[in-house]
């Protein structure tokens, strides 16, 4: 018997480092805003993160583990964000970089990403011109640019009878994304722009300007400001200085009534008109599992927005990308994987990263917000568009 017992302890101590030295540990360096503008944000991407992880860590190949490597930009902080990736693949030797709410952070870690071959997926930063219409080496967007919702709302915008509108965005990348894909779309179907204002980027007060676009009596204000709690003073701003009273409607992307503020936002956002990918409120079946477990593991309260619908797809093509590699990933098979992943299980419908640039593939829903079961929602009233490509390469191709 003692022989038996020391024979399995001797079989042990063999088979135990052979077992470690099989397993394979994947590491992703997430950076995300956890201080600073819009922390708010990169707390909800961190969330998803984290419910990814719970509900399909035992999806991963046998012996395979997923090490989430975070770090925080503090906002938008180029610098703060190219050093963060610098050490993430120099230091820690991650095997893909992810997250990024910001453009200029988004912009500063692509060329680290190509520069050590590792594979960046944006989650969140939406300037079109982070990839360019040739593609960024190794690096892929799951989330979505400007061109995609504010184009089509130009389009749909002159074709109901809004002849004149006001513009107000943030003064950066995505703004002005904004703002230009918005005229074109709007001016090219016969209406006209009254005035186009560019907001400081960090401004909390919004009422001067939307006391000026009152005061030039628009049939509509567009506005773009990066999420988060700025949605919700936009929305007040709209509310005090009354412009619901006088006829004047809010129209914008999806930022303006992001998901996760409806609640802090009261009954004054009710009729507002956005165009985007993704809302809370939608019917679909993959949607509906988010919410739930979203809520069931973060509260009935709490509501997912259109970043941690990107998150959560961001870190499916990771996955994806592992499994088909059977856990034993390089940079250059990842990258290759990446482009042209797609799903039709995403929360948001059918996307697509384009397999000839890297960038995002999905539909365009306009929508209205209304109550649903008493509980303020973005009603997705129409797909707009469906499997939209980035417009501002279309129109920017290659050289």
């Amino acid at each position: 018997m003692k022989f038996a017992k020391f024979a399995a302890i001797a079989l042990a101590a063999t088979i135990l480092p052979f077992a470690s030295a099989m397993a394979q540990t994947i590491k992703i360096g997430f950076i995300t805003s956890y201080t600073g503008q819009n922390a708010s944000v990169g707390v909800m991407m961190d969330k998803t993160v984290k419910l990814w992880m719970k509900e399909h860590e035992k999806d991963l190949p046998a012996g395979v583990k997923v090490e989430i490597l975070t770090r925080d930009d503090t906002g938008p902080n180029p610098e703060t964000a190219k050093r963060l990736a610098t050490e993430l693949v120099t230091r820690d030797k991650v095997d893909f970089l992810a997250g990024v709410i910001w453009t200029p952070n988004a912009a500063a870690i692509a060329p680290i990403a190509a520069e050590a071959k590792t594979p960046f997926v944006i989650m969140n930063a939406g300037t079109s011109a982070i990839i360019p219409s040739g593609g960024a080496p190794y690096t892929v967007r799951v989330s979505f640019t400007l061109w995609q919702s504010s184009l089509p709302l130009g389009q749909w915008a002159a074709k109901n009878n809004l002849k004149k509108v006001y513009s107000l965005v943030s003064d950066f990348g995505p703004g002005i994304d904004a703002e230009t894909a918005f005229k074109k779309g709007f001016t090219d179907g016969g209406g006209n722009l009254v005035e186009a204002v560019r907001m400081p980027l960090a401004t909390q007060d919004f009422a001067p300007f939307m006391q000026k676009a009152k005061d030039a009596k628009p049939d509509a204000v567009f506005v773009f400001i990066p999420a988060g709690v700025q949605a919700t003073g936009v929305m007040k701003a709209y509310s005090d200085l009354g412009l619901a009273k006088e006829g004047i409607k809010l129209i914008g992307p999806g930022d303006i009534t992001t998901d996760e503020e409806l609640p802090n936002m009261g009954d004054v956002a009710l009729g507002a008109i956005t165009m985007f990918h993704y809302s809370a409120a939608a019917t679909r079946p993959a949607n509906q599992a988010f919410l739930k477990m979203w809520q069931r593991d973060y509260g009935a309260n709490d509501w997912p927005a259109f970043e941690a619908a990107a998150t959560w797809d961001g870190m499916m093509a990771i996955f994806d990308t592992i499994k088909a590699q059977g856990g034993k990933v390089n940079g250059e098979k990842s990258y290759s994987l990446l482009k042209g992943w797609k799903t039709d299980n995403s929360p948001r419908g059918p996307i697509m990263i384009d397999p000839e640039n890297g960038d995002i593939i999905q539909n365009e829903y306009l929508r209205r917000v209304e109550k649903v079961n008493g509980v303020l929602g973005n009603v997705e009233i129409e797909t707009f568009q469906t499997a939209v490509k980035d417009p501002w390469k279309l129109l920017n191709p290659k050289k």
